[in-house]
């Protein structure tokens, strides 16, 4: 076996506290997260000789990897916005793939909602306010306003309505209400999603994720590490990362986002197709990102997204295809680069531990086969996407 070949599989996965939590630093909930992944694995942290982290503000990862007590032979700090942990993900595999590391630990902490509560930062997000962003900043061009332009223009182009946006953030609440760790679990209405105040046309509150505080940790191992652990592998199968603007300039299509290409990508080097996936977990800050996500990965065609998450095809129970199973950034957490929430998600469906928000095969209603996770960056600046198989 040349080390090229090693099979790649994702051994250990963990949150660490999520939600409302005043009382933790950002390392704290790497560490929280990191001791919580190796124990679901089974490993002591002296099998992981590589690492991997980022995150909002100035953690490096020379000084998180020190705070773990970890001396790591593989680093990397790729920061690509949300769709981070995706393309983490992939250098990652390919490193264990070539022998460059046996075990890999991703992991991430951040106490973005404590701190704008305590005026520690704003709540503002951008690449920088030099190039060619500097002439978007200086007329409050933030975040938000990116993604409502973008999705006002794809109600225009193909008749998208607010109504099928809302049910975005209905179905996510409701795969919520199944998730005792979300954040927000009572049921809501599209009436309800309308009747929000309004944040930037055409996203009204409930459209837009909740802000919270948490961390997370996914640790993959090369398959000879997979005999001792404790836990069933979940084998990485395919991935494919892309950027594709800072500028909204230099965007060509706002219909379109970079998941178009990471997807392609991660289902060719899989070998599999979209719709023998059993469930999708999509980065969503915003129900404009899920709908054209789910569109960008081939689960329908383009300007077909309105008319596919209609009728609860995103649900856990009774859904075609379960997306953010765990109610994702519109209601269990989102403290800030979600990625990472997404693989725990995936990892845990595979293995059959969603408890009542479990999701089954579309093939023979036993535990799924197939999940992808798949996340945007910025202002679909950058998209991250992995393929996941269970044996």
């Amino acid at each position: 076996m040349t080390p090229a070949s090693r099979k790649v599989a994702v051994v250990g996965v963990a949150l660490a506290d999520c939600g409302r939590v005043d009382d933790a630093t950002p390392y704290a909930l790497h560490a929280q997260a990191a001791r919580r992944a190796l124990a679901d694995a089974g490993l002591g942290r002296g099998v992981v000789d590589g690492f991997a982290s980022a995150g909002l503000g100035t953690l490096a990862p020379v000084e998180v990897a020190e705070y773990l007590g970890l001396r790591p032979t593989w680093v990397d700090s790729t920061s690509v916005g949300g769709a981070t942990w995706e393309v983490m993900a992939a250098h990652a595999a390919d490193a264990i793939a070539r022998g460059h590391a046996n075990a890999v630990l991703l992991v991430y902490g951040s106490t973005a909602r404590a701190d704008i509560r305590a005026g520690r930062r704003t709540g503002n997000l951008s690449f920088g306010a030099r190039g060619p962003l500097q002439f978007e900043v200086p007329y409050g061009h933030t975040l938000i306003a990116k993604y409502a332009m973008a999705a006002r223009r794809h109600t225009i182009e193909h008749g998208t309505t607010i109504e099928q946006l809302a049910q975005v953030a209905v179905q996510a609440r409701a795969n919520a209400a199944l998730n005792p760790e979300a954040m927000f679990r009572d049921p809501i209405t599209v009436d309800d999603v309308l009747a929000g105040p309004m944040i930037a046309d055409p996203f009204t509150k409930l459209h837009c994720c909740i802000r919270s505080d948490g961390g997370a940790a996914v640790l993959l191992a090369a398959e000879e590490v997979v005999q001792d652990c404790r836990t069933a592998p979940v084998w990485v199968l395919g991935t494919g990362e892309h950027v594709s603007h800072a500028a909204m300039s230099e965007w060509p299509d706002f219909t379109t986002g970079p998941a178009a290409v990471s997807g392609r990508l991660a289902f060719e080097r899989a070998g599999v197709r979209p719709e023998e996936i059993d469930f999708a977990e999509i980065y969503d800050a915003f129900t404009y990102m899920t709908l054209v996500t789910l569109e960008d990965l081939g689960f329908c065609g383009k300007g077909e997204g309105g008319a596919f998450v209609e009728k609860g095809r995103l649900l856990v129970r009774g859904g075609e295809l379960p997306v953010n199973t765990d109610g994702g950034g519109l209601s269990a957490q989102h403290p800030g680069m979600r990625g990472l929430f997404l693989l725990v998600e995936a990892v845990r469906q595979l293995r059959g531990e969603g408890g009542e928000r479990q999701v089954r095969g579309r093939r023979d209603g036993g535990l799924p086969r197939l999940g992808v996770a798949s996340a945007t960056g910025g202002w679909f600046c950058s998209s991250g996407t992995v393929v996941l198989a269970r044996d």
